[in-house]
Parts: structure tokens; C-alpha cells; sequence
């Protein structure tokens, strides 16, 4: 029971920063995107090309390839989003799939469909009180924990924390008091690429680096962040951990393949009770 509970927190930890990077940009612009699993793909190669090709240690990689995964967010946003804001919520979420099928195949066409890791030391897992702790699990924890606090230490206390909810909960209103909507909005795609990138790392480590490692992990991603209700942010972590320790003690009962939709299935019964997910409110738009 305490193994499974410590990996379904481990699994929940890693959905919880693409998860809380949807649930921003859903806040503020108010469209599901679609390319965060792609998105996520390319951080984790941006990440590889410094840490593998060019000989940085794993921090310094993380670091360079997440500002680099930031600005290629803001490109994006320039070339895409920036052109159909004034267009409906579905028209932005087709073009979000668009932009994930050309970045998945511009991984592929760079980098090929081989599967890669990044350059670390191989670690003998750790054995506590009969608690197998892998030093990948130890390290995906403490990074995700730390770009969480930060997250929150944003939203709680800064200028742009309460610029962005302004602008999520009723942009007209905070531009006319002064805020800069697209100022905010580019932030978000900062933050937001910056998040996938770190997750994208994340899971390489646990896993392995491929083209489609952003798209497996999609429909998690999305399932965490409508159960911790889009329009609270900071709700998608409790989602993401609620459906990582759901899935990991299914596996109690039933076959592991089976953990995906016990986990759903938890997904559909608390969102029958609370539509708009464990955090959320219904967005009405006057």
C-alpha cells in the first residue's frame, strides 16, 4: 500500500505541471489547448539537445531548454493564437491541433523516431522501511514540488499572479483598470512552456525520450485539469494527484492495465457531483 502510494504521488506530481500549464492558459485565454502534449515533447528535446549535444550537466540543460521552450511558446502564440484571439474557443482549439501535429512531426523530422535518454549516472534505488525509492523519483518530486511552489508563489504574491486572475475573470473590467491584457497573456505562454519543458524532462527521465511521449500523456493531463476545475489553476495539481493515487491502488483490485480506468472512472463520479471540477465555478459571461 505505501509503495503504491508513493508512486501514484510520483505520477500525479509529473501530470500536475503540464496539467497546471493547460488549466493557465485556459484561464486566460480561455480555450483547451490541444498542442500542451507537443508542446511538452519539444521542452523535452530542447532539454536533450543541451544536456546530450552540446555537454551541459542536467540542471544547466533544464534551465537553457526551458527558456528556449518559453520563447518558442510566445512564437507560437505570435504566429497562431495571436491572429484568431478574437474567434471562438473551438476555432482556437483546432488550431492548437495543428500546431501539435507540426511540432510532433518537427521532433520527428530532427530527431528521429529512435528513443533517447538523457546523460546521467544510473543510481541504485533507495530501500526505506520496505519503500523502494527510486533517485529518478526522488529527483521528478522534489523538481515538480519546487516549479509548484513557484507557480503558486506567482499567483499568491506577485503583480501578475493578480493580473492574471483579473484578466481570467473578467478581461474587459482589467483593461480598463490599467492592465495590459496581451502583457499578461504573453507571461502565461512563458510560464506555460516552461512548465512542459521541465515535465517533458521529467518523464524522460522516468522514461524515455520519443516523439509521441507528449501525446501519451495527454488525456491524463486534460483529465487533471478538468477534475481540478480549469478554472482554477492551481486545482489541477489536487486533480493530477488525485488520479495518480487513484490509478497506482487500483492496481490492488484489478489488473494494471486497468488503472487508467479506475482512475477515469473516479473522474466521471466527481465531476457528475461537481461539474465544473473539485475547484472550479461555472464561467458566465456577460
Amino acid at each position: 500500500m505505501l509503495q503504491l502510494l508513493w508512486n501514484g504521488l510520483v505520477t500525479g506530481l509529473l501530470v500536475a505541471l503540464p496539467a497546471l500549464a493547460l488549466a493557465m492558459t485556459f484561464s486566460v485565454l480561455r480555450f483547451a489547448n490541444f498542442a500542451i502534449g507537443a508542446m511538452l515533447t519539444a521542452g523535452a528535446y530542447l532539454i536533450f539537445f543541451f544536456n546530450v549535444v552540446l555537454g551541459f550537466g542536467l540542471p544547466l540543460a533544464t534551465l537553457a531548454g526551458a527558456l528556449c521552450a518559453a520563447a518558442l511558446a510566445v512564437l507560437i502564440d505570435v504566429l497562431v493564437f495571436r491572429l484568431l484571439r478574437e474567434r471562438s474557443g473551438v476555432m482556437l482549439l483546432v488550431a492548437s491541433m495543428g500546431v501539435s501535429f507540426i511540432l510532433e512531426n518537427s521532433v520527428r523530422l530532427l530527431a528521429g523516431s529512435s528513443p533517447y535518454s538523457y546523460a546521467i549516472e544510473a543510481a541504485r534505488p533507495l530501500r526505506i522501511a520496505g519503500l523502494r525509492i527510486n533517485i529518478e523519483q526522488l529527483h521528478a518530486a522534489g523538481a515538480s514540488m519546487l516549479a509548484l511552489l513557484l507557480i503558486w508563489l506567482i499567483f499568491s504574491h506577485t503583480r501578475l499572479g493578480r493580473a492574471m486572475r483579473a484578466i481570467a475573470d473578467n478581461p474587459e473590467l482589467a483593461s480598463v483598470r490599467g492592465i495590459s491584457r496581451q502583457r499578461v497573456v504573453t507571461l502565461t505562454w512563458i510560464l506555460s512552456g516552461a512548465l512542459a519543458a521541465i515535465a517533458g524532462m521529467l518523464i524522460g527521465i522516468d522514461t524515455t525520450l520519443d516523439p509521441l511521449m507528449g501525446w501519451n500523456y495527454l488525456l491524463p493531463v486534460f483529465a487533471a485539469a478538468i477534475l481540478g476545475g480549469l478554472s482554477r489553476p492551481m486545482g489541477a495539481v489536487a486533480g493530477a494527484l488525485i488520479m495518480g493515487v487513484v490509478g497506482e491502488l487500483s492496481t490492488l483490485i484489478l489488473p494494471p492495465h486497468y488503472r487508467t480506468i479506475a482512475a477515469f472512472l473516479v473522474l466521471s463520479i466527481l465531476l457528475l457531483i461537481r461539474p465544473a471540477g473539485l475547484f472550479g465555478s461555472t464561467w458566465v459571461r456577460k
